[in-house]
């Protein structure tokens, strides 16, 4: 499991004092983002679309909600990936602030040649990454 931490400011927050809704799924594709460069060896998105012409595209997102995400401690999204098909990959991404859970979140994309925009297997490469930590995943 790989966590990224994020730091929750005032401009994140509503009237409530509380995050924004939307602010969640940014902050856990941030995380997302970040596990690909941190298991890619620095590769992440940008580097992915315009290196490596392979782009991957969210087909369905769902978050739980548990507790208010404020800017009082900040938000560590535990990411991993738990299921990869022939062309798609699913994430669960775990949100907790001072040891409090505060979303639960799965998040599907679609690997896809970036410039044609056309559904394809992961590279090979990372398609091993990918089974290798799925297979040392956390059990739900």
């Amino acid at each position: 499991m790989f966590t990224h931490v994020v730091r929750v400011a005032w401009g994140d927050c509503d009237p409530a004092m509380i995050a924004y809704t939307a602010r969640l799924p940014a902050f856990a594709l941030e995380a997302i983002d970040a596990w690909y460069e941190h298991h890619l060896g620095g590769v992440g998105w940008y580097q992915l679309n315009l290196d490596r012409n392979v782009g991957t595209p969210f087909v369905h997102l769902s978050l739980d909600f548990v507790s208010p995400v404020t800017p009082r401690h900040r938000l560590e999204c535990r990411t991993w990936p738990v299921r990869l098909g022939e062309t798609s990959i699913t994430f669960r991404v775990d949100g907790y602030q001072n040891g409090v859970k505060c979303f639960s979140g799965t998040f599907v994309s679609v690997f896809v040649v970036a410039r044609e925009f056309r559904k394809a297997p992961p590279p090979e490469d990372i398609r091993a990454v990918i089974e290798r930590l799925i297979a040392a995943a956390p059990v739900e």
